[in-house]
């Protein structure tokens, strides 16, 4: 059997047998999306109309995802523009964490022909530099918040995110724009130190302590007059949902409507899963393990999961990497960092956590030692990676069967009974 599998903006034929399923993120049925939008955007969670919140603003900062993220950014865009081109004072923030600067070229993908109006008001967020941030206060977890200050200086703010599984904060979006998204390096790392813990998976929200440490955050804004737009997409990334008013019941809203397109029932597991990031979610191998830990979610124990990522801006985080490199194992990840996290290292921790279960293959365009370093065995071939996991499952005694996600860091298989 021939499969077509995405590498980077390319399609990889994949001769392949022993195919238990091939599970993407469900279809959904397809809606007029400018009238998902204005509807939402005219009837939010207690809050005014979009119309009013804009006209109203003296000044408005506007927050948008990243290119490592697919929100239609532009497509809300298109329904707001004609409010916003008439306002003198308004401004753009990348909410991008403490992901690099975004290219020409990626601010064209994030805005698209918008991008000409406005290139002037577009921003980028550096969590790197302390005298940009106000300080807000402690959370409940003890996490020293700052956070831009162009925040304080709008008093106004327009969140444009989406909502999907997130591995350790249970979903992206909502208050991700503004924890992570904007906030200092110090505050983002003591937020994923809690990472670590076990509670803090896909989907889980109740007892996850990163999410209540990012919603106790949002607390912290309570003086800033914030209109969150979020959207929830499909498979193709067309707009399913869009939930628009108050950024945590927004945010709480389309949870529902995210569980609808990525959460895929499952009724066994394989030994061989092929967990893939297109394009344009695989810039490295920092963002791409999102698709290793919902593969692992498809795998038996002693199986292969072959990570396919073309990582085209390189690892994204060295000292995750070097950590990586330093460890044997999960557990000596916590002795070597005795109490002292360093942001990424929950990614180290957690990909060894895998490995102790799994045999890591990786199919990426990264150097074979970079790789290695990583714990992963390195292949340049997707086709060479499947051939030799098939082996090793058969030296084993076992039959061969193999999961194929396409969008790997989109889709989270779940067990049913």
């Amino acid at each position: 059997m021939i499969v077509n599998i995405p590498y980077g903006k390319e399609k990889i034929k994949l001769e392949i047998t022993n195919i238990s399923s091939i599970i993407t993120p469900n279809r959904v049925e397809n809606k007029n999306e400018n009238r998902i939008i204005k509807k939402a955007l005219n009837n939010p969670i207690d809050k005014e109309p979009i119309d009013q919140f804009i006209s109203k603003a003296k000044k408005l900062l506007i927050l948008v995802n990243d290119s490592t993220k697919p929100t239609p950014t532009q497509k809300i865009l298109k329904n707001i523009y004609p409010l916003i081109i008439k306002k003198s004072n308004v401004k753009f923030l990348i909410a991008n964490g403490t992901h690099r600067k975004p290219t020409v070229e990626e601010l064209i993908f994030i805005f698209g022909k918008y991008y000409f109006d406005f290139k002037n008001q577009i921003y980028t967020h550096d969590a790197y530099k302390e005298e940009n941030m106000d300080y807000l206060g402690i959370s409940k977890k003890g996490t020293e918040l700052y956070i831009n200050k162009m925040v304080s200086q709008a008093g106004n703010v327009l969140v444009i995110g989406s909502v999907e599984p997130h591995y350790f904060a249970g979903y992206t979006g909502g208050r991700k724009a503004f924890f992570p998204g904007i906030a200092s390096y110090k505050t983002i790392e003591m937020n994923h130190s809690l990472a670590l813990s076990d509670k803090a998976s896909s989907l889980a929200l109740k007892k996850n302590p990163v999410h209540k440490d990012l919603t106790d955050s949002i607390k912290f804004l309570k003086d800033i007059n914030i209109f969150s737009i979020q959207t929830v997409l499909t498979h193709d990334y067309k707009i399913y949902a869009v939930k628009c008013g108050d950024i945590i019941k927004s945010f709480k809203e389309s949870i529902k409507y995210a569980n609808d397109v990525y959460l895929i029932p499952l009724k066994k597991k394989a030994n061989i899963v092929i967990s893939i990031v297109p394009s344009p979610m695989d810039i490295n191998l920092y963002q791409s393990q999102h698709a290793l830990e919902n593969g692992n979610l498809a795998l038996e124990n002693d199986g292969v999961l072959i990570l396919v990522s073309k990582c085209r801006m390189g690892v994204g985080n060295n000292a995750f990497l070097n950590l990586l490199s330093k460890a044997k194992s999960h557990h000596e990840i916590l002795k070597l960092l005795d109490g002292n996290y360093k942001l990424g290292s929950h990614k180290s921790f957690r990909i060894l956590k895998i490995r102790s279960k799994a045999h890591l293959f990786a199919v990426t365009d990264l150097d074979n030692k970079i790789i290695e370093k990583a714990k992963f065995k390195p292949f340049s071939d997707v086709q060479a990676a499947v051939d030799e996991a098939v082996d090793l499952i058969k030296s084993k005694n076992r039959t061969p069967r193999i999961i194929i996600m396409p969008y790997g860091n989109l889709t989270i298989p779940k067990i049913i009974d």
